[in-house]
């Protein structure tokens, strides 16, 4: 149960402290230090999260990341499937502190960091950008997480510091989910066109992660490697 629960507190601080920066900021794709700003929150959390729960979940605070690794054989279904569970509530946990504290402060714009498609973009194109970027996110946390060839206490590090360089790749074009759980939360608090295009981000993360998954096990595996 402690391992759910830390997943829970971890994706809570993610959503609170990236979401909750996107707000503070303004974020908007015509100021760059906003963009800037909100990629850094969103990959600063992720990195203090590995060094507070990694050691008790794995801290993956993300439910793509959860299905790499179900598919990787690294987490049995009934964990990951708890997991996702746990991740959506701390989600949910998150958004409502932004929420309570948004109504209390005056935002000027962006209240719940909600994912939205920006306007030249189309469905096809946000839900490809979801798909490519979260693949590589996942990947990479595969890959620095691995027991034998991962980079080992630098691994959380690694993970964070792809987020934020995904985040900048990707801001622009669909906000930056890579995680359904992320987006889930704020979409239900922001209502409207939030809510209605929140599918995006939930196939997108997952189609994402399988991709990583099935690369991995190819360039991963140690099979018909000499020794």
């Amino acid at each position: 149960m402690k391992r759910y629960l830390a997943e829970m507190v971890g994706t809570a601080v993610l959503v609170l402290m990236g979401c909750g920066t996107a707000a503070a900021l303004n974020c908007s794709i015509s100021d760059t230090a906003s963009v800037v700003g909100t990629a850094m929150a969103f990959g600063l959390a992720v990195v203090a999260m590995a060094y507070t729960i990694g050691g008790i979940s794995g801290c993956h605070i993300n439910p793509a990341i959860t299905l790499g690794c179900l598919l990787t054989k690294r987490i049995g279904v009934k964990d990951a499937c708890m997991y996702m569970i746990f991740q959506v509530i701390g989600a949910f946990i998150g958004s409502a502190i932004l929420a309570i504290l948004v109504s209390q402060i005056s935002y000027a714009g962006t209240e719940t960091g909600a994912n939205t498609l920006q306007s030249n973009v189309s469905v096809m194109g946000g839900l490809v950008a979801e798909i490519v970027f979260t693949c590589v996110f996942v990947l990479v946390v595969l890959g620095t997480t691995d027991s034998k060839k991962g980079a080992g206490n630098l691994a959380g590090l690694a993970i964070g510091l792809s987020l934020i360089l995904v985040h900048l790749a990707c801001i622009r074009i669909t906000g930056t989910s890579v995680n359904p759980a992320r987006s889930i939360a704020p979409a239900v608090f922001a209502g409207g066109e939030a809510l209605s295009q929140v599918w995006i981000f939930i196939l997108g993360p997952f189609v994402g992660a399988a991709i990583a998954a099935g690369i991995w096990k190819v360039i991963g595996c140690d099979c018909g490697e000499k020794k």
